[in-house]
């Protein structure tokens, strides 16, 4: 077989997902098994939750890389490029190691009656990344719940839940005690567990879970005090919960105050209230609970200032609800189409943006029309499909960057 080039390899992935979602370790199990890389000769960290999972890994990431510790880090989904899903001290893979890692997990599953899915190949070539790069610390970021997620597949020194809500209810259940019980299956057999505040439904689970594998597990309740590379007061929950982390993954975790305030201060993760241009922020909130969050940080950076705001969401996702809360900072309203057959087309979308808020709304034809908007503040909120776009028009449109429009 042939050598892959860069685009065919991601083409031929990007192909599995005509085999859809497929929660269950059966195939991953022997995956990695038969790449030999069903366990990793590093640390592992493995979180999951409803939000603040990508906050957490970045924290954790950018604390042990100030320390002196090689890094791995597997996280979901990427914004721009495939690439940003897999980082080592930082760094993303580089395109040459992805199309030759595709190419040999291709290689693999040739013929395998049933194919292994877009999540489980991407943890695979993850895995043999590591493998080559000899990280101390892997941490890994669950897809999609945590009991049948791909990731479950690989042993863990730490489990970590973040605070859980309610979202992917299609899959993992219709309250959020089932959907608990899903994200603290990542819960290991002697293996401590640290977890964010909880509402007590979700908290009973993760007890109930721990008593299962016979664990300990700690909530992280105090707030993290020291300067952060991410806005909000939410993150400083997340960066306390990720110190915590790191002190269970690697015993006697060496760490210099500077050091500590460099990691703290220097953590960087796009699309989390990031400010792409002056008065223009990005946000991927796309649940209630995120858009809470967002809602939050809005008025405690931006005072009673409202937002001129560029929104698109997923059809599968409680809209209304989010919409409802996103509406008392927004003055205006631009709707603009994306790439993604999972977004509600915008002229279906307008009729929910009546429904909840006075303020003028349009339908943009374009992204770029909608990001030419002079208004600021702008928001650009709802979908990391839509982050995604609008980053890769930031960076590769320099007249964006230059006129601020």
């Amino acid at each position: 077989m042939d050598p892959l080039s860069y685009k065919d390899a991601l083409d031929w992935l990007y192909a599995s997902q005509v085999f859809g979602m497929k929660l269950g370790l059966a195939g991953i199990s022997r995956l990695l098994a038969e790449l030999g890389v069903e366990r990793p000769q590093a640390r592992v960290m493995h979180v999951a939750g409803t939000n603040g999972k990508g906050s957490v890994c970045a924290f954790a990431e950018s604390v042990a890389r100030a320390a002196g510790y090689t890094t791995g880090l597997f996280t979901s989904p990427h914004l721009v490029r495939f690439n940003e899903r897999i980082r080592v001290n930082g760094a993303s893979i580089p395109d040459a190691d992805v199309a030759r890692l595709i190419a040999r997990v291709r290689r693999q599953v040739a013929g395998w009656e049933t194919p292994p899915t877009f999540f489980e190949l991407t943890l695979a070539v993850a895995m043999l990344y590591f493998a080559e790069q000899r990280p101390d610390l892997i941490i890994l970021e669950t897809g999609m719940g945590g009991r049948l997620d791909a990731t479950n597949a690989l042993p863990k020194d730490v489990a970590v839940i973040t605070p859980i809500g309610m979202d992917h209810t299609q899959y993992l259940g219709s309250t959020l005690y089932d959907i608990a019980r899903e994200k603290a299956a990542i819960l290991a057999w002697h293996r401590p567990a640290l977890t964010a505040p909880q509402q007590p439904d979700a908290l009973r689970a993760i007890h109930e879970a721990a008593a299962a594998c016979h664990t300990e597990y700690r909530i992280i309740a105090e707030p993290c005090e020291l300067p952060l590379g991410l806005v909000g007061a939410h993150q400083k929950l997340n960066a306390a919960l990720a110190l915590a982390a790191l002190r269970a993954a690697i015993p006697h975790f060496l760490c210099s105050e500077a050091q500590l305030a460099e990691g703290l201060a220097s953590t960087r993760w796009p699309g989390r209230f990031e400010e792409a241009l002056p008065g223009v922020i990005l946000d991927g909130a796309h649940n209630p609970p995120a858009m809470r969050t967002l809602v939050d940080t809005w008025r405690a950076t931006h005072g009673e200032a409202r937002a001129c705001c560029i929104f698109a969401g997923a059809a599968d996702k409680d809209l209304m609800e989010v919409l409802k809360i996103l509406s008392p900072i927004v003055d205006q309203w631009a709707l603009p189409p994306v790439q993604s057959p999972r977004i509600k087309p915008p002229a279906e979308l307008v009729t929910l943006v009546q429904r909840v808020s006075e303020a003028p709304v349009r339908v943009a034809a374009t992204l770029e029309e909608a990001l030419r908007t002079p208004r600021r503040p702008l928001l650009i909120c709802g979908s990391f499909f839509l982050i995604g776009e609008c980053l890769a028009l930031l960076q590769h449109s320099p007249d964006f960057r230059a006129t601020g429009q």
